[in-house]
């Protein structure tokens, strides 16, 4: 019995655009680049080509449809509605075909290779240690590279290929790219140590006016812990933007001033010590994180494992907070 062919299907035929065995997968990717980078020139960086050969593609693709697919001007391209359409079928194609070539690569024998993974300081503080040991145990021959950055930056080179996932906060520029559910933590007020009140929950709106240590407006938790700030009633005497963690901690530690952070981050600090470390509440809050990839796609054997790994490692960290979560 034939297959029943779609609405689109029918109606891509008739523009000319199917593809068939002959013509190269190339073709849809410099597509699928100019349609996501909006630019011709980044296009070709990204996908290693020149920018008068992935114009010359492009043009080939409109010439077989007879329509444009993207309105040039000055700044950037626009892509039209027809080009709209037929990215979310370009997308598709290039991930099922990646599947087919992870789908061959399985049965030549175990894991090997490299994957490149990004992640930003709150995950590499106290998770990422354990899941490297975890995964090596388990696959000796992948070799994993680590890209530790911040949210907007890890989503671009998720875009670009330069890591195969990333794990950021859910939510901003999701363009291109593909993202599902990965943990929950609760954000924690995090002070100098010694306090009787380590694990205690907190009203903000109780404390005297704090000196708080915020991420810069360009951090994707930023917003979310103003609006939090503003919502719970809090006095801030005085706030310092800044966006290394490492320089946060040792602040808190060494002074009066707190930060709020996730619970994930200071997993390993559950233990009364250098740090006092009280759950939010009335209201709580709490910090949902996603695993992103490209749209176009499939992530590799490799790196699906790894982040299988680093979910169960999360999750066994992230436990120590299961009394503070909201």
């Amino acid at each position: 019995m034939r297959a029943r062919r779609s609405k689109d299907m029918i109606a891509w035929e008739a523009s000319g655009l199917v593809m068939t065995l002959a013509d190269s997968l190339r073709d849809i990717r410099y597509f699928v680049a100019v349609y996501e980078e909006r630019s011709f020139t980044a296009a070709a960086e990204r996908e290693g080509a020149t920018q008068s050969g992935v114009s010359q593609h492009i043009r080939k693709l409109e010439a077989r449809a007879g329509m444009a697919l993207f309105l040039r001007g000055p700044a950037q391209v626009q892509p039209t509605p027809a080009a709209d359409l037929y990215y979310r079928h370009c997308v598709e194609v290039l991930r099922l075909n990646d599947a087919a070539g992870q789908a061959l690569r399985v049965y030549a024998g175990g894991l090997d290779g490299t994957c490149s993974i990004g992640l930003m300081p709150t995950m590499t503080r106290c998770v990422l240690a354990g899941a490297l040991v975890r995964f090596h145990e388990r696959h000796p021959n992948v070799i994993v590279r680590i890209v530790e950055a911040y949210s907007a930056a890890l989503l671009q080179q998720v875009r670009t290929g330069d890591v195969a996932f990333a794990i950021v906060p859910a939510g901003g520029d999701m363009h291109g790219l593909r993202a599902q559910p990965f943990a929950r933590t609760p954000e924690l007020l995090v002070t100098a140590g010694g306090g009787a009140d380590h694990r205690r929950p907190v009203r903000l709106a109780d404390l005297p006016p704090l000196r708080i240590v915020t991420p810069a407006a360009q951090n994707a938790r930023a917003q979310t812990l103003r609006a939090y700030l503003a919502a719970s009633r809090a006095r801030i005497a005085a706030t310092m933007e800044l966006d290394t963690m490492f320089a946060t901690l040792d602040l808190v530690a060494r002074t009066d001033w707190v930060a709020i952070l996730p619970g994930v981050l200071m997993a390993s600090d559950a233990a009364p010590g250098r740090y006092t470390i009280r759950p939010l509440a009335d209201p709580p809050l709490a910090l949902d994180l996603v695993a992103v990839q490209a749209s176009s796609r499939a992530l590799p054997a490799a790196a699906a494992a790894f982040l299988a790994v680093l979910a169960e490692e999360t999750a066994r960290l992230g436990a120590v907070w299961d009394d503070a979560a909201p």
